[in-house]
């Protein structure tokens, strides 16, 4: 039989070519968070977080609450300056006047220092209990002792310069009201470095009493007893005063007085710069640990 006329067909190509694999080049790179060291998705950076805190501040108002405590504490410290004794003083070494003013501000900052630092760490902390905060905060990154101790260090920018204010101010009005002795720059300057240290170990705790307390009655409650402990420290002998914190205020202050019959001789004293700096780090310490132990808290 004779062959067909029609050419045999050519074999079928494939429909559709297998797509060439992408050079290197050409490939998308890994995304940033793939790494095993990479940060988790949805945290936030520590500055952004102080940032946030401070910007709460606004509206808590914390500046205001703040400079009233800074004038109320320049005021009291200043009293005995506008008495006609105190005036008498002024321009004599021999009476002490800078001493004499050191004890008056270390006595009022003993009243006020404990009340303010607890009326901030509790306007600060109440905003995560009435606004569901603490989740708000988990969902960005920051466990509540993260968020704690980031409370902290927004605080801490509030704190440093309002001592600084504080000391500044008492110094301008002795100044303004004619004190003309030099100025004796070593008790001050260490009595301001190591309040502004007291004040904000006092503030850790009381932010860290906010963050388990709903009822913030209590930490304000507790403040004003601090108050009252630190006064009646400057009062009590110097191994009482180093076994509570508030006592602390009396353990920095380097000047004291002592009477002679009718006559007051206003002195300095060496500070316990061991017993400072020791309950300076546990209370640090104390704080880092009692965080930590905040995120294993269901809430």
């Amino acid at each position: 039989m004779a062959s067909s006329a029609f050419p045999a067909a050519p074999a079928p190509a494939a429909d559709f070519a297998a797509p060439a694999a992408p050079a290197a080049s050409q490939r998308p790179a890994a995304p940033a968070h793939a790494g095993l060291g990479a940060r988790r998705r949805g945290s936030m950076s520590p500055a952004c977080a102080v940032g946030i805190e401070i910007a709460k501040m606004r509206r808590l108002r914390t500046l205001p609450v703040t400079l009233a405590f800074v004038a109320a504490t320049i005021a009291m410290g200043s009293m005995s300056l506008f008495s006609e004794s105190g005036r008498a003083d002024l321009s004599d070494p021999a009476a002490m006047p800078w001493a004499s003013l050191l004890l008056n501000l270390g006595l009022v900052s003993a009243l006020t220092g404990p009340i303010l630092m607890s009326v901030l760490a509790s306007r600060q902390t109440d905003i995560e209990h009435s606004g569901s905060g603490w989740n708000l905060a988990s969902t960005l990154g920051l466990t509540p002792g993260a968020l704690c101790r980031v409370k902290l260090a927004a605080l801490s920018a509030v704190i440093i310069p309002a001592i600084l204010l504080q000391v500044a101010g008492l110094m301008a009005v002795a100044r303004l009201m004619g004190l003309s002795v030099p100025m004796d720059v070593a008790p001050w300057a260490a009595y301001t470095l190591l309040l502004i240290a007291v004040n904000i170990a006092v503030c850790s705790f009381h932010i860290w009493l906010a963050a388990v307390v709903d009822n913030q009655i209590v930490v304000v409650g507790v403040g004003l007893l601090g108050s009252f402990i630190s006064l009646y420290m400057l009062l009590a002998p110097g191994w009482l005063a180093r076994l509570v914190p508030w006592g602390y205020y009396a353990v920095i202050t380097p000047a004291k007085v002592t009477y002679d019959g009718q006559t007051a001789a206003f002195t300095y004293i060496e500070m316990p710069w061991g017993w400072a700096v020791g309950f300076l780090a546990l209370a640090g310490l104390a704080f880092a640990a009692l965080t930590r132990r905040l995120d294993r808290i269901e809430r």
